[in-house]
């Protein structure tokens, strides 16, 4: 490798370590603060940069919220894509409802809330959340299609019966500090494995 492919290649691991450290602040800042009342000041010195500095890598809060949304697609894409390429489909189904509704902690539940209380007023966030939910829609339903075995599997179905569960798991997280998601996550799986087998759902 050359010198100068080298100087190239540490010049773009240190903006994407700065784009992370400023993606951890802004979701700091948000969850402190509201994604309404933080400014882009508040954000700069969160991030212990000069306004211009940040500036440079995120022009707006709603940029910044699109880095966030991806960075979470993106880990979660990482996640599925391992326990699959280990062939283990089911897993990774139950993969995802562990990370992000067993795990979930109350800081990434308060966020989420707040993204979408925002969305009701903002069409560009409106718009983000909008395409997060059409493609975890299609991933979720795609993978209970392919592990479905009852004669009377409905994908589309069992999913539009675990949506609401889902939500409401991140909510009472969000609002309860002593909320404990285990029996709800349990009550999801329990759900799951019931419309794969072709029985009739009990909401």
């Amino acid at each position: 490798m050359s010198a100068a492919a080298g100087t190239l290649l540490d010049a773009r691991s240190s903006q994407a370590a700065r784009r992370e450290h400023i993606l951890d602040a802004a979701e700091a800042c948000f969850v402190r603060n509201g994604f309404h009342r933080t400014t882009m000041q508040d954000l700069a010195r969160e991030a212990a940069m000069s306004p211009g500095n940040f500036y440079r890598y995120f022009q707006s809060k709603e940029a910044l919220v699109l880095g966030l949304a991806e960075r979470e697609r993106q880990r979660g894409m990482a996640l599925v894509e391992a326990m699959e390429r280990a062939g283990d489909r089911h897993g990774a189904l139950i993969g995802i409802i562990e990370r992000y509704f067993l795990a979930i902690t109350r800081e990434t539940a308060i966020l989420r809330v707040d993204i979408w209380s925002e969305a009701t007023r903002n069409p560009d966030i409106a718009a983000m959340v909008t395409r997060g939910e059409a493609e975890a829609r299609a991933w979720f339903v795609e993978t209970l299609a392919a592990l479905a075995t009852g004669p009377g599997r409905d994908a589309a179905a069992l999913y539009e019966a675990m949506n609401p569960l889902m939500k409401g798991i991140i909510v009472n997280r969000a609002v309860a500090d002593d909320y404990d998601p285990a029996p709800a996550v349990a009550h999801l799986l329990a759900l799951i494995e019931t419309g794969l087998a072709g029985r009739p759902i009990d909401r």
